[in-house]
Order: structure tokens, then C-alpha cells, then sequence
């Protein structure tokens, strides 16, 4: 009997099915793979492209999907002409000011402050004395005058070669419409004026404002009070070195019987000042810059003196003689530096002429009397001298460079 083949069992497979199918389930295996990993980066591409702005996204997306517009795009504009101003500043830009600047003055000084204002400006003192940058130390020779200053030459020579010692400040009548040529030392040095008549309260005020103005500069250390009748008796160093060396300011102050004296005192003026410490002496004054900050400052006295000093009391010989004397008696030297002649009489000091000058007459002034300087007795008294008319500008012109060696 013939063996028949044995067949393979049913539950068994073919090995070549078996690797068929292993292959499929393979290939299956790796595509899901592949469309989770594209899916995954398109899901992300996506999202990131909604956090764009509107701009990166058309052009991200704008090469790879083409559309055909439906009407033909616009030409792009013609572009915008040149500006023919450069744009402004921003904050970045503005070059740096820093305390020079701000405290620098102009050269002109003129300002459209009013008095209020310059006073309050003015009164201004900061509590650290050190100052932060380097200075030099400037005397500020303030003229109260009328009009024109006759005598300007002789000063141009004795200012000429000191730049950066000294400020000029000049204050005429409003009505005077002159002005100093371009080079003078006094070319734009005339500053804002009011009205002045002579023995009111107003040249009191126009003092003041001086001070105001010359205390804007915060290098002006000392303060000399002239008019247009007076004229300097030494050379800029002289002076200079004796103003900055003072431990004193120079306010004439004293005590005077008679009508031109205690006669002009009024007895509304109590209790702020009694006829004791009423006080007279010329108005033409020198004193540091302590001292006129609180001049500035006052205005209890000034006041007072406003409503009760009228003439023929002459608030412009009573105010600062009686004020500093009062509250300020240790700063000052009670004497003036200013020479004049008072040996007529009357309201006036004596003028000079041309013939008057010689230099006998200088020499007089300059060393004729002795006082007090700095604890010490001197024989240089007066720094200056009035009252000098035009016509004896030619002889001081003459001499003075000589003897005063301008």
C-alpha cells in the first residue's frame, strides 16, 4: 500500500507568508510614524505663524500659494521726496547741558525778567560753598547813570587787558536810546531800567537791581556801586587785590545831628527803627556777596523807608546806612571808597573841570588820608573819585595812565 505525503498542520503558516506579512506590518508601521511627525511639525509651523506679524506672514507664506487676483494690483507709489529740514531732535540727540551751562550768563545782559522775578532769581544761595568746576573770582562794577557815561574811555583803559576779572552792569533812564559801539567793554552791558528820581526810593531800587543782575553771575564776588561822574584811581590789579582781600564790605554809616541828619528821621519809623539807630552816609557803596544777597533779599526796611523816607529825607543816604548797621554791623567798614569834595556845602559835592586835574590832585586823592583796612591803618583809602565832568577827560586821559600806570 502506497504512504500518502503527510500534509502540514492547518494552524501552521507558510514561513514565505510570514515574511509577507512581517513586511507589511513594517511598511504600515513607518508611514503612521511619518504622519504623526508631519502632522506634528504642520500643527507647530501653524501656530507659529498666527504669532507673526501681518507682513512676515504674506511673506511666508506667499511663495509657496500663488492666487490670481481677481482685479489687476495697483502700481506702488512714487516715492516720497527728500525732507528739505532735518528731522527734530529727539532727547537722545540734544547735546549735553550740564552746570556750566546752566549757570553760564550771556553775553548781552538784558532779560525780560521783572523785578520780582530778578529779585527772587537773584536771592538764590546754595548750601554747598565748594564749588564743583573751577572759577576765577570777578569784582562787578555796576554804573548808575542818566544817560551816556562821558568818562567811558578812561575806563575802557583801565578794563583793557583784565578780561575774565571783572562784569560790567549799567543802568540808564529808560528815555536815554544810546548804545555803545562793538568792542566797547560796555556794549551790551546795559540791563533792564525803571525810572529814577533823585532822593526817592526808586534809586534805591534801581540799586537794588544792579545787585540783582550782577548776583546772576555766580563768579562776581564783589560789588562796587558807580555813576557816570566817577573815575578809578589806581590800576585794575590795585583794586582788584584790595577788594578781594577785604574781610570788610564798604557802606559809609554814621551818626548825624541837624536837619540833613537825624532832621530827616520820621517817627512812623518805630519801633522797627528808632532815631538812635537812624543812619546817613553816601550811596555809593562796595560790599561782598554775603552782604548784597541780603541786601536783595530785605523788604521790611525797604518798605518802611518807601512809605516814610520821602523827600527831602533822601531814602538813597539813609536806607543801607541805617539797614546794614542795624542787622549787619561786623561786615562793614563804615566808610566809603569813593572820594568826593564837600567842602562848599550844600546838597551836592563839588565838581571838577578840566583845569581842576592835575596830578597833584590825584596824588591828594589817592594818599591824602589815612583809615582802617583789614585791622590795619592805611594811607590807601578811596579807590575812586567823583565828580568828574566831561571836559576834563582829556587831562585825566593824560595823566592818569602815568600816575595810575593803566
Amino acid at each position: 500500500m502506497k504512504k500518502q505525503p503527510q500534509q502540514p498542520p492547518q494552524n501552521e503558516q507558510d514561513p514565505t507568508q510570514y515574511t509577507k506579512l512581517h513586511h507589511s506590518l513594517s511598511l504600515l508601521h513607518n508611514m503612521v510614524i511619518y504622519f504623526l511627525f508631519f502632522g506634528s511639525g504642520l500643527v507647530v509651523g501653524l501656530t507659529l505663524t498666527f504669532y507673526l506679524p501681518p507682513s512676515l506672514q504674506f511673506s511666508q507664506f506667499s511663495s509657496t500659494i500663488q492666487e490670481t487676483p481677481s482685479t489687476p494690483t495697483p502700481p506702488p507709489p512714487p516715492p516720497s521726496p527728500p525732507l528739505r529740514h532735518p528731522p527734530p531732535r529727539t532727547a537722545s540727540m540734544q547735546p549735553r547741558a550740564g552746570l556750566r551751562d546752566f549757570l553760564r550768563v550771556e553775553d548781552n545782559a538784558t532779560h525780560d525778567m521783572t523785578d520780582a522775578e530778578l529779585l527772587w532769581r537773584a536771592s538764590m544761595k546754595p548750601k554747598i560753598e565748594e564749588f564743583p568746576f573751577r572759577r576765577t573770582a570777578k569784582v562787578a562794577f555796576m554804573f548808575l547813570a542818566k544817560g551816556d557815561l562821558p568818562l567811558a574811555p578812561l575806563w575802557e583803559l583801565f578794563f583793557r587787558g583784565h578780561q575774565g576779572l571783572y562784569s560790567i552792569y549799567v543802568h540808564s533812564q529808560p528815555s536815554y536810546k544810546g548804545n555803545f559801539p562793538k568792542g566797547s567793554v560796555f556794549h551790551g552791558r546795559r540791563i533792564a531800567s525803571k525810572e529814577v528820581e533823585w532822593g526817592k526810593i526808586s534809586m534805591v531800587a534801581a540799586e537794588r537791581r544792579l545787585l540783582a543782575n550782577a548776583l546772576l553771575d555766580v563768579s562776581n564776588q564783589r560789588f562796587v556801586l558807580l555813576s557816570e561822574a566817577c573815575i578809578p584811581l589806581f590800576n585794575f590789579p590795585t583794586i582788584y587785590s584790595y577788594l578781594m582781600k577785604s574781610r570788610t564790605s564798604f557802606v559809609e554809616s554814621y551818626d548825624k545831628e541837624g536837619p540833613v541828619g537825624r532832621g530827616r528821621y520820621d517817627r512812623h519809623m518805630m519801633p522797627l527803627v528808632t532815631i538812635e539807630e537812624w543812619r546817613k552816609g553816601a550811596q555809593w557803596f562796595e560790599m561782598d556777596r554775603e552782604l548784597a544777597l541780603e541786601v536783595i533779599s530785605e523788604h521790611v526796611y525797604f518798605n518802611l523807608f518807601k512809605l516814610y523816607c520821602k523827600p527831602a529825607c533822601y531814602s538813597d543816604e539813609h536806607y543801607l546806612p541805617t539797614m546794614i548797621t542795624k542787622h549787619f554791623p561786623f561786615k562793614n567798614a563804615n566808610r566809603t571808597l569813593t572820594w568826593v569834595d564837600w567842602s562848599r556845602g550844600g546838597p551836592h559835592p563839588l565838581k571838577f573841570i578840566r583845569l581842576d586835574v592835575t596830578p597833584d590832585m590825584l596824588n591828594r586823592m589817592r594818599s591824602g588820608t589815612e583809615c582802617i583796612y583789614n585791622g590795619r591803618p592805611t594811607k590807601v583809602c578811596y579807590l575812586f573819585a567823583r565828580k568828574f565832568t566831561v571836559n576834563a577827560l582829556d587831562r585825566l586821559l593824560r595823566f592818569a595812565p602815568k600816575l595810575m600806570k593803566f
